[in-house]
């Protein structure tokens, strides 16, 4: 064999690519990238709302044993606990049938009295029934998600009810599902009213365990009017949530020398661990008239000089 005719190269299984190192920089810059582009820019979604779609049969599969376990649950509940659920009912009935004749009548008396003043009339809010299905894996974040998505109507940035008072915001909406985010949450805030006073704040989720989880009403300074107790509504200022809807109760009030601003802790009256079925209620904004444009500002005309 000539000796010109020999393969002096190294064998595969001896040759180098990449160092290690070299990978582990250039892929940890690549997910860097990506996380940062997809909070920043959302790139992602398209790709979430298709894996969603496919995924949404076995999801719904996989809730089908957990969903008939409790049904099987309630359906096997004792006899004497349904028949005392049914006497408070009842009564419940008794008293709630007399307070809804007395609120049709003060309803048809504040329709006539808006129209005597001219005042436009209340907006009309459509909600949409839904089950909330399960938690997100994200530990950092308090967020669940419905069974309504796209499909159903859902918006993006509708708030969500139960029968306690506001739960949380559509934060983000795929065909068949929804994710909701808890007024707990850190990166949310609801402008609130003070149905005692009338005083109008801001209160952001405080998910801090030592504060029990629940909102904080901050700027409000320190001599301001507030105490443990009071009831806090929705405003109506943000032109999302409906007013007079109630979101939490404020459960301490902290004054000190140090600051000018008092440090005031509420927990929500929703049930953010309980709750199963909610309302989604259409953003307010789109039955709002759009704003005036902002008129051109008009320069003075500077006098001839004689």
């Amino acid at each position: 064999m000539p000796f010109g005719t020999l393969d002096r190269r190294a064998p595969s299984f001896l040759r180098q690519g990449p160092s290690a190192l070299s990978q582990v920089i250039l892929y940890s810059a690549l997910a860097l990238f990506l996380m940062v582009a997809d909070a920043r820019w959302r790139i992602t979604d398209p790709l979430r709302q298709a894996v969603s779609a496919l995924l949404y049969p076995t999801q719904w599969l996989a809730m089908r044993p957990v969903e008939w376990v409790n049904e099987s649950r309630s359906y096997l509940q004792s006899l004497q606990s349904s028949q005392k659920e049914a006497d408070v009912a009842r009564k419940n009935l008794a008293a709630l049938s007399l307070r809804a004749n007395q609120a049709q009548d003060l309803l048809q008396e504040n329709e006539r009295l808006r129209l005597l003043l001219g005042l436009r009339p209340h907006l009309d809010t459509p909600a949409l029934a839904a089950q909330i299905l399960y938690d997100t894996s994200d530990p950092y974040t308090r967020r669940v998600v419905v069974d309504q998505g796209q499909v159903h109507g859902v918006q993006m940035g509708s708030p969500v009810l139960d029968d306690a008072g506001v739960l949380g915001q559509i934060t983000r909406v795929y065909p068949f599902l929804s994710e909701i985010t808890l007024l707990v949450d850190r990166e949310q805030a609801i402008p609130v009213l003070n149905s005692r006073t009338g005083a109008r704040g801001v209160a952001y989720g405080d998910p801090v365990a030592s504060h029990g989880g629940g909102l904080e009403l901050r700027f409000v300074s320190a001599n301001a009017d507030v105490q443990e107790g009071d009831l806090l509504t929705t405003s109506g200022m943000d032109g999302v949530y409906p007013p007079g809807l109630p979101v939490a109760r404020v459960m301490r009030v902290e004054r000190r020398a140090d600051s000018a601003f008092a440090r005031i802790y509420c927990t929500p009256t929703a049930r953010i661990q309980g709750a199963r079925h909610v309302l989604l209620v259409a953003p307010m904004a789109g039955q709002l008239p759009e704003r005036p444009e902002p008129a051109p500002a008009v320069l003075p005309k500077k006098g001839k000089r004689k």
